[in-house]
């Protein structure tokens, strides 16, 4: 019995069954040939406008007539050769006009499988597949399929990945999940009206612009350089709020699942086992509120956010989901550095701490934006014991621990005998961990 899309030879050996994208992605892959030229009129304003005057209007609806049906091809053709198919082992993608390429995307080294949905895929009923693959430098990904296609696809790679066979993995069907925590819009909005970008920039931006205006009665001076200086406010409030907007957090054999949006919809997987560190950070104006967000390391993941924003005993409740048999240590466990380190780092010094528990390396600083950083042992890749000139003149040294996801976690300004102490007991401790830590594994 074989699963639905695949038949079978003469001999009843499973023959793979290749697939198309959705047939509105040419209206996507049609805009390939209008932005390189809207790129050509960026790069060179003046050269364009150039060109553009010396165009009569019937050589410019010639060129119109020519170009569109030129891209309108174009997109066909790349859908048209571009397919995808689930062998027993791998997700093949073949696509390429003149030069074909086939990408062989092995189902064992999947960590995360998201689905977005852009504001005019939500219109359309269409979504994007993306998959996070140990290895690969950027997101493979499936553009566009079928809302229910690309979620009945991701329910079918993950059972697969996860060791189920060929002919039940179609019947497994999407993992259930139980809901932890829902962000109110309210509070999400609370929290970015307390950080400090938005009103730094504002600031900012209302010391400069009257100074450049003074100095050069410009507009167009003003307006340039005000105009990303407004921007990155508005990214880093409103464009938050529109991007982590109803953020959900659910739990599921296959990792917890992050659902969140506005405009832009996803639905993303943290994978279990692969989350390398978790950072508590909590901004001077939350802490009233007792307000923390959570963010992480994972292993071949671009996935960074966990919590945009929660009450920290909450908080603490999800990282020892992330993290099992790991708890947040209390501040009163955190030994500070000695007070010969305030020559090294003035004023600041008195933000950074460490700690050691059975389970997790910890590690604190900040005194205006605290931020927690937990490694588990087992996580832990290689140790560095750094001391600079002015650091051996105090006594004191910085102790790195690096782990699989390329991040750094820092015990700073230790003193120098303990920090040659810790350098080997955190060596020994990461041997244990990763000889006992169990396999990482998909539903388990």
């Amino acid at each position: 019995m074989t699963a639905p899309g695949v038949q079978e030879d003469v001999s009843g050996r499973p023959l793979v069954t290749e697939r198309r994208l959705h047939p509105v992605t040419p209206l996507r892959r049609a805009w390939a040939p209008v932005a390189v030229l809207l790129g050509w009129v960026v790069h060179d304003p003046d050269g364009a406008q150039r060109q553009l005057t010396r165009l009569t209007t019937t050589t410019l609806l010639v060129g119109l007539a020519v170009l569109i049906p030129a891209a309108a091809l174009y997109g066909f053709l790349s859908w048209w050769f571009t397919h995808f198919a689930v062998t027993e082992g791998e997700l093949r993608v073949r696509t390429g006009l003149l030069f074909r390429r086939t990408a062989h995307i092995r189902l064992e080294r999947i960590q995360a499988i998201d689905v977005t949905q852009p504001l005019l895929a939500r219109v359309a009923g269409v979504a994007k597949l993306k998959l996070d693959v140990v290895g690969a430098d950027k997101k493979d990904e499936l553009a566009f399929l079928g809302a229910g296609e690309a979620r009945a696809l991701r329910a079918e790679l993950l059972a697969r990945a996860a060791g189920f066979a060929p002919e039940t993995a179609h019947e497994v069907g999407e993992a259930p999940s139980r809901q932890m925590l829902r962000v109110p819009p309210r509070v999400l909005a609370v929290s970015l009206l307390l950080t400090g970008a938005p009103w730094a920039w504002l600031l900012v931006a209302s010391v400069a612009l009257p100074l450049l205006w003074i100095a050069t009665h410009s507009l167009w001076t003003v307006v340039a350089a005000g105009v990303p200086m407004l921007g990155a406010a508005g990214a880093s409030s409103v464009g938050r709020f529109v991007a982590e907007y109803d953020w959900t957090l659910a739990e599921s054999p296959d990792g917890l699942r992050i659902d969140h949006g506005l405009l832009d919809q996803a639905h993303e997987t943290v994978p279990p086992g692969r989350v390398q560190t978790v950072r508590l950070v909590e901004p001077l104006l939350w802490r009233r509120r007792g307000w923390v967000r959570v963010e992480l390391d994972v292993a071949g993941s671009s996935n960074s956010l966990l919590l945009p924003v929660a009450p920290r005993a909450m908080a603490e409740s999800v990282v020892a989901r992330v993290l099992p048999g790991v708890t947040v240590p209390p501040p009163e466990a955190f030994s500070r550095p000695p007070r010969g380190a305030r020559w090294c780092v003035p004023v600041w010094w008195r933000g950074y701490g460490f700690a050691v528990t059975d389970a997790v390396f910890a590690a604190r600083r900040g005194l205006l934006r605290r931020t927690l950083a937990l490694v588990p042992h087992a996580k832990v890749q290689s140790v560095r014991l750094a001391q600079g000139p002015w650091q051996r003149t105090h006594g004191v040294a910085d102790v790195h621990v690096d782990t699989g996801a390329g991040g750094t976690v820092t015990a700073r300004l230790r003193p120098a005998d303990e920090a040659a102490d810790l350098l080997h007991a955190q060596a020994e401790r990461s041997r244990t961990g990763r000889r006992d830590a169990p396999p990482d594994r998909w539903m388990a």
